[in-house]
């Protein structure tokens, strides 16, 4: 498995909108875990570890965890998996998923083994296998929750997942849903991206879709037409006048509605949190930004 580090960081920022959960079902995404979704904000921590170190796609990850004085928080919580573009890595996405992980989700993000940055041979058409490696590290999690003595066992709740992505960890968002995957994966979250071939099929999920109007590297038009490929419901929030990504850095004029917005679709996809759903296009009433929601057909 690799080296493991484990370090706890206060996150000092409360997440918009934490209400509790108002029922254990939700009409688009059908039964879920009959628990409260947290209402404040925890401390977060961190562990990397590496996934097959002897294969041919060994893969690094990063963790991020709700956190207590003791490790991990008491609870059962949500499971991201957070792919990135070409050429970064996870800790680059880290003003984001700290603050998922202080909402209540454990965010484990994979540096994919051909498109991280510093790539020992670098391929943008590696991206295809992406999805796959995606589903290995979610099955890997499912061992380190049965394993005793592993710190996270007993806090993982594998039967609400969510995948998340930039750029070109979007399209490799979009390949999860692929025929046949597992009805667990309860949501999708798309930024700055699009589709790949066989992508939204099988059993359908919400897929929220984030994107700048101005994106020059991946057009919105590449967006939009994901957006209409969604079977199930689908959200579209647009960064009006914005490139691919600059409204993911905290601080910057867009990153408060896209935080806000991610988290309550997060919520509500898995915790079943009606009250966050209801507040998703309150979150992007901003001067910035533009919110669409299309329900299931």
């Amino acid at each position: 498995m690799g080296a493991r580090r484990l370090v706890a960081v206060l996150v000092t920022a409360l997440v918009a909108g934490c209400a509790p959960a108002t029922a254990a079902t939700d009409e688009a995404t059908g039964p879920v875990s009959a628990r409260r979704a947290p209402e404040g904000s925890y401390a977060v921590g961190v562990r990397t570890l590496t996934l097959d170190p002897r294969s041919a796609r060994p893969l690094p990850v990063t963790i991020w965890f709700p956190a207590s004085a003791d490790g991990v928080a008491a609870g059962r919580f949500p499971v991201v998996v957070y792919s990135h573009g070409l050429g970064s890595r996870p800790d680059l996405h880290a003003g984001l998923t700290t603050r998922w992980a202080a909402a209540g989700f454990v965010v484990a993000a994979p540096a994919y083994p051909h498109t991280r940055q510093g790539a020992a041979h670098f391929t943008r058409a590696d991206v295809r296998n992406q999805p796959a490696d995606a589903w290995r590290l979610i099955r890997h999690l499912g061992r380190l929750d049965r394993n005793s003595e592993d710190p996270l066992a007993g806090h993982l709740d594998l039967t609400s997942v969510a995948a998340a992505g930039h750029s070109a960890g979007g399209f490799t968002t979009s390949g999860m849903f692929s025929e046949g995957h597992p009805a667990r994966l309860r949501a999708g979250i798309v930024i700055a991206g699009g589709g790949l071939p066989g992508s939204f099929a099988g059993p359908v999920a919400p897929v929220l879709f984030v994107h700048g109007t101005a994106d020059a590297v991946v057009p919105l038009t590449v967006g939009r037409a994901a957006y209409g490929r969604t079977p199930g419901p689908a959200a579209f929030l647009s960064l009006l006048g914005q490139d691919h990504g600059a409204y993911l850095t905290p601080g910057h004029p867009g990153f408060a509605p896209v935080l806000a917005t991610t988290t309550d679709f997060l919520r509500w996809t898995l915790y079943g949190d009606r009250a966050a759903g209801a507040r998703l296009p309150a979150d992007a009433r901003t001067p910035l930004t533009r919110y669409e929601f299309r329900p299931a057909p």
